[in-house]
């Protein structure tokens, strides 16, 4: 498998060289040259493997260049040894038709662990077969989950520093906490006066810049990227789709071959495009519901054609979904665009310029073929997570309770009963004071401080506060720094010359 960027400036990568570069030279993302097939005979074969098999299945077809016992090797580092539970992402069943694909049981409680804890190691791998031997920075913005993540993931691995910016008030305070007091001696953590979009138009600028490429690669040092435009990143989430539909089969909710639907809360649109990915590849899925919080820039654009950025920035409770710049749509587009480069770099132009771009109609048409989108606002997602615990017992972070919201819009517009995977992307202690206030109400929570509120929620749902987001308060908080967005390029040289 070779990979090539969407810009058309790339093109026959291997795996191990998408993975170190991260984004293209040409600012594009590397996508597979060719499509994966999995067949009904592979998906029969398939239905019965454990979430490590299968994983081995999956990411062997996308990283060729690895040998099979290399991509073991990732994956048990990734997955056996105390970083997940026995059941590494349980599918939980909610009513007849619903059911919850619950990723967050790793290290930092959030679906990124799913892919960050296996990145390193196929970094790692990758370096060695690229010959590279310059130190590699992995500079990463987060909304949240994906900085703890990759701090989590990286940390105190050789040849690798990692550096992550988060926006100053953009983040929850256990987000925040996780971040700032993490250990490792090769991390850093910035935080952005600004929001996500700022962070993350801050970090592309300096991948971006290649001067500033130059400059560090006479000292020694190499960028990549952390987030899902590294493909890396993006490959492990497909597996997750696919270990969801088989755990469904075998459960007896489906049958094998029947076509399912998945609805994903998204704004990066990282994880929502693992989903494409996987139905493209031959799982059998009906429709991906693309979930929106008020940022609904998605869900305006699968409407109308029209991508624009130039609007009000809303600060959510659910923050990873607080992002008007997503990253991954230019996957999504030059797919659908029957691979036009010349197009998608145009697109990416205009962006960049003016803030806003036009698709044509044959590509949106084959958008929306597959995705269906909508949004939830502030209130209707707290009475979402109100609800659900009170129907079924069952307690949601904001983010899922997005998506359940607009699964049930789905359902009222278009009358389809199919059965349907939710995607649960944090655990909700992450986001506590949100939680327990759309179930007990504000008034029980005065007076209680951010880790109170923990110890209450667990205390009245009976569920044990998970291992990654104890005693946060009594860590010592090792990065203060915050800086100006125009400052972040000072802040990586400040980094990268400070060893």
């Amino acid at each position: 498998m070779k990979y090539k960027s969407t810009r058309g400036g790339a093109s026959g990568l291997s795996f191990s060289e998408a993975v170190v570069k991260g984004l293209a030279p040409d600012g594009g993302l590397f996508v597979p040259e060719k499509p994966i097939v999995i067949d009904s005979l592979d998906l029969s074969a398939m239905s019965s493997m454990n979430y490590e098999q299968l994983a081995i299945n999956i990411i062997s077809r996308y990283a060729d260049d690895f040998t099979p016992e290399e991509v073991k090797d990732c994956v048990k580092k990734a997955y056996s040894f105390g970083s997940f539970p026995e059941i590494v992402a349980p599918v939980t069943n909610i009513n007849d038709k619903l059911s919850v694909l619950e990723l967050y049981h790793g290290p930092t409680s959030a679906f990124k662990d799913m892919a960050l804890q296996i990145l390193p190691n196929f970094m790692t791998y990758a370096m060695k077969k690229t010959g590279e031997e310059n130190e590699v920075i992995i500079l990463t913005a987060t909304s949240g989950d994906t900085g703890k993540a990759a701090l989590e993931g990286f940390k105190d691995i050789p040849g690798i520093r990692v550096m992550v910016f988060y926006p100053e008030d953009g983040v929850s305070e256990m987000q925040k906490y996780q971040m700032i007091t993490q250990q490792g001696n090769n991390v850093r953590v910035v935080a952005v006066k600004g929001n996500f979009d700022d962070a993350q138009s801050g970090v592309k600028k300096i991948f971006s810049d290649e001067e500033f490429a130059s400059v560090i690669a006479k000292d020694g040092k190499e960028l990549s990227s952390a987030n899902s435009i590294n493909w890396g990143r993006l490959l492990p989430q497909i597996v997750y789709y696919f270990h969801a539909y088989f755990t469904m089969a075998r459960n007896g909710q489906i049958r094998l071959g029947a076509k399912i639907n998945f609805v994903v809360p998204t704004g990066n649109f990282g994880n929502i495009l693992a989903c494409y990915y996987a139905k493209k590849a031959g799982l059998p899925i009906n429709r991906i519901i693309c979930a929106s919080n008020d940022n609904n820039i998605l869900s305006d654009f699968m409407a109308t054609g029209t991508y624009n950025k130039n609007r009000s920035f809303m600060t959510t409770i659910s923050p990873a979904m607080d992002i008007l710049i997503s990253s991954n749509l230019e996957r999504l587009l030059f797919d659908a665009s029957g691979e036009d480069a010349v197009m998608i770099a145009s697109l990416m132009d205009e962006l960049k310029r003016d803030g806003v771009y036009t698709v044509d109609n044959r590509t949106m048409n084959n958008i929306n073929e597959t995705f269906w989108a909508s949004y939830a606002t502030e209130a209707e997602t707290l009475r979402t997570i109100t609800d659900t615990y009170n129907k079924y017992n069952y307690l949601v972070d904001p983010h899922t309770a997005v998506g359940l919201n607009v699964y049930e819009k789905y359902r009222q517009t278009t009358g389809d009963d199919t059965t349907t995977v939710a995607v649960s992307t944090a655990s909700p202690f992450k986001f506590n004071s949100s939680v327990a206030e759309a179930i007990f109400g504000k008034e029980a929570l005065e007076g209680l401080d951010e880790f109170e509120v923990l110890e209450y929620l667990s205390e009245k749902t009976g569920i044990e506060i998970p291992m990654p987001l104890r005693n946060l308060n009594k860590k010592e908080i090792l990065h203060k720094k915050v800086c100006e967005a125009s400052d972040m390029k000072k802040e990586v040289l400040e980094y990268i010359c400070s060893k």
